[in-house]
């Protein structure tokens, strides 16, 4: 099958590689119908984190269960599934504490697993899932395709934002501001009028992604970043700031900026992955009372809470994708990304 493998920085390529197949009683293959490619991929696609041999790409995926193993019972051949960012068995502690990334069986896609067996990128047409009755999320019926753009947002980007969400601690009524203008930021935006927010603030200097946060339901946007960016949002919150702010980009000065944008009292949610040293200033934090709560997402609870949503039309966390690509055109969708052409690039085997 087609699969896509990074050699290096800015060299991401389609290869032939070996079709999956049942390896352990409790996997399931998977036909991939749709991938895309996340912000996170760039810092491996820029040589930012470094990449020492080929590797295969991808944690975000759809698609239709072709083959289980036997000990499988939550899912079976013919369902459409999503895939959150990892697998997981959802049965540990971890797991049930709705921390799965901690789960001590979990395994990666792209890597290999607690048994040494490869598992597969979802930037493929097709991946052997590990686990497969604690990671997929099956849906009743086979869904509208219009819908599919939707449903892989569920698998990271949308559960992220939300997740920044819940951290800072957003309820009916808040006032909100959102560092980060890329697919997580925007979903943020959306997750927070989800939650009941009165006024939310996005925090973009990109016009056709300000056009997009505010179709997600921004108030205002703030196009200067760092200090100013941060004095603005104080500013138009009365010289107060913000009750919540959701840091979605992972640098220090996108941390800083937030905590500078809160409101004595207040809180920050970060979900950016953080590269570079970022550092908390905790004397700032401790004067001012601010909370700083974050870190990874649990996409595989958060797309079984999020998906009634996503069915009902009540979200459309796919319209981050603006960017639509075979998979052979796969380093076309890095490229634009990385230039900053495209907010989200989904990837059709």
């Amino acid at each position: 099958m087609r699969a896509a493998v990074l050699h290096g920085p800015r060299d991401v390529r389609i290869e032939q590689v070996p079709d999956p197949r049942i390896e352990r009683p409790t996997d399931a293959i998977v036909r991939v119908v749709a991938a895309c490619v996340c912000g996170s991929d760039l810092w491996s696609y820029r040589g930012i984190q470094q990449v020492p041999e080929p590797t295969r790409m991808g944690h975000e995926f759809v698609g239709v269960v072709e083959e289980i193993g036997a000990e499988i019972d939550t899912v079976r051949p013919g369902q459409f599934v999503i895939a959150p960012m990892h697998a997981s068995d959802g049965i540990c502690v971890h797991c049930r504490n709705r921390v799965p990334f901690f789960c001590p069986r979990r395994a990666h896609w792209g890597a290999t697993d607690e048994y040494g067996l490869f598992v597969d990128g979802g930037q493929g047409e097709a991946v052997r899932v590990p686990m497969a009755d604690g990671t997929l999320v099956a849906l009743p019926e086979q869904p509208d395709p219009a819908l599919i753009p939707d449903l892989l947002a569920l698998c990271d980007v949308m559960g992220t934002g939300y997740h920044a969400a819940l951290c800072a601690g957003v309820t009916r009524g808040s006032t909100v501001a959102v560092v980060g203008d890329g697919a997580v930021g925007l979903c943020a935006v959306l997750a927070v009028r989800r939650l009941g927010a009165e006024r939310v603030i996005a925090m973009s200097s990109h016009a056709e992604r300000q056009k997009l946060a505010r179709v997600f339901g921004a108030s205002d946007v703030v196009t200067k970043r760092g200090a100013d960016g941060a004095a603005q949002v104080v500013e138009l919150l009365g010289g107060v700031g913000a009750d919540a702010v959701l840091e979605c980009v992972g640098t220090k000065e996108s941390l800083q900026q937030a905590i500078d944008a809160t409101r004595p009292g207040g809180r920050v949610g970060y979900v950016g992955l953080p590269h570079g040293s970022p550092e908390l200033p905790v004397q700032q934090l401790f004067l001012a009372n601010i909370s700083v709560r974050g870190g990874l997402a649990s996409s595989r609870d958060y797309i079984t809470e999020l998906l009634p949503s996503v069915l009902d039309g009540s979200i459309e966390p796919g319209r981050v994708f603006d960017l639509v690509l075979d998979l052979d055109a796969v380093a076309g969708g890095y490229a634009a990304m990385d230039q900053r052409r495209s907010i989200k690039a989904l990837l059709r085997p």
